[in-house]
């Protein structure tokens, strides 16, 4: 069977869209192709076609005319009998390919709606009403489309409530991935990490007030959101503490969480955060090291129920520093809830799990 992955916003090589999902795909027999717009050209790689529709259009409004437009064209020429897209500003070339006869499947990696609200380049007095045209625009398509593949328990549940036919597919690690054996680690210096977006309400700046003043290092591998915080981030006293390495290969991600004594993940107390399963948590666990986690009641939950890290208020540089400190300071206790996380991750939170639900799934639509 033929089956298309559908990207107008993530990058050719996204861990959930091309390394999990498309890679599952291909191992379990799958004609497979990848349509994005980045400009890169056409590959094939593990198997799965990448089809390339040329650059985005010039700012949001032209990705999301000439970008959606270029990429439901590509698609009918695949002419696949599953096709399966990643961004919600392709739901209007979904419901075309739904009146074509195809089959139709939604990838719901956000709570859009209220993600709306964490778009800093969308105008506060906007957000609201943009944020509910969202809801009335997944509610219509949703029940409309074959099957909603939801990020989060928390998105599959609105999506079920909605009418639809929604199943959990977590963003859990590949198992082996990221881990590196016991004994390559015990050359760990005092670093902490994050890996991801650099962006303010992902604790940017009160991980870098964290490590002012302090012999401890922060890696940050990622790009920063914007020009603006980045130059501010330059200017702090944390900063000549901090280690900006970029866009890192998954290689380096993995040496990187190797080497660190912790991983940290302190999103602010925003409506997408707060029942969000960050990919990010469960990688540093899968990577065997300790947590420094937002104190958000199911994060807390993760982190205690398996005493895998610390949760602290991630609007509190004072109270990050103390949990960055206890880490450094009780290195034996601290390699207890990296093994404890990376246990886990083998036993439950892994992508050898989801991969068998996205299967079930794609075989139910045979």
């Amino acid at each position: 069977m033929k089956v298309c992955h559908l990207t107008s916003v993530h990058p050719r090589h996204d861990i959930r869209i091309f390394l999990k999902q498309c890679c599952s795909l291909v191992k379990a027999g799958y004609d497979t192709t990848l349509i994005v717009a980045d400009g890169r050209g056409d590959e094939k790689i593990r198997g799965t076609n990448i089809i390339d529709i040329g650059a985005r259009g010039n700012g949001r409004i032209g990705r999301m005319t000439k970008s959606v437009y270029g990429i439901y064209r590509k698609a009918l020429e695949v002419d696949a009998e599953i096709y399966h897209f990643h961004d919600p500003e392709l739901i209007p070339a979904g419901l075309l390919l739904r009146r074509k006869g195809k089959i139709v499947i939604y990838d719901a990696h956000e709570d859009a709606p209220r993600d709306i609200f964490s778009k800093s380049w969308i105008k506060p007095s906007l957000q609201e009403t943009i944020s509910i045209f969202i809801e009335h625009m997944e509610k219509y398509a949703g029940k409309r489309f074959n099957a909603i593949v939801a990020a989060t328990p928390h998105i599959n549940e609105r999506f079920l409530n909605l009418g639809c036919v929604a199943v959990n597919i977590n963003n859990y690690p590949v198992l082996d991935e990221l881990y590196i054996s016991a004994n390559d680690r015990k050359t760990k210096k005092k670093d902490v990490c994050y890996i991801g977006l650099i962006a303010k309400n992902r604790g940017m700046f009160e991980m870098l007030k964290a490590v002012e003043e302090t012999n401890v290092r922060l890696i940050l591998c990622g790009t920063f959101s914007n020009d603006k915080d980045r130059e501010i981030a330059l200017s702090t006293a944390g900063w000549k503490n901090a280690v900006s390495l970029g866009q890192v290969s998954r290689q380096q991600v993995s040496q990187i969480m190797s080497s660190s004594m912790a991983g940290m993940v302190l999103y602010h107390l925003d409506p997408n955060h707060i029942n969000a399963q960050p990919n990010k948590m469960f990688e540093y666990m899968s990577a065997g090291i300790p947590i420094i986690a937002s104190d958000f009641p199911l994060w807390k939950r993760i982190v205690d129920e398996f005493d895998c890290g610390l949760c602290v208020d991630p609007m509190n540089s004072l109270e990050i520093r103390k949990a960055i400190q206890w880490i450094v300071e009780h290195p034996d206790e601290a390699e207890k809830m990296g093994r404890n996380g990376r246990r886990c991750v083998e036993e439950r939170f892994n992508w050898d799990m989801e991969a068998k639900k996205l299967l079930a799934l794609y075989q139910r639509m045979r």
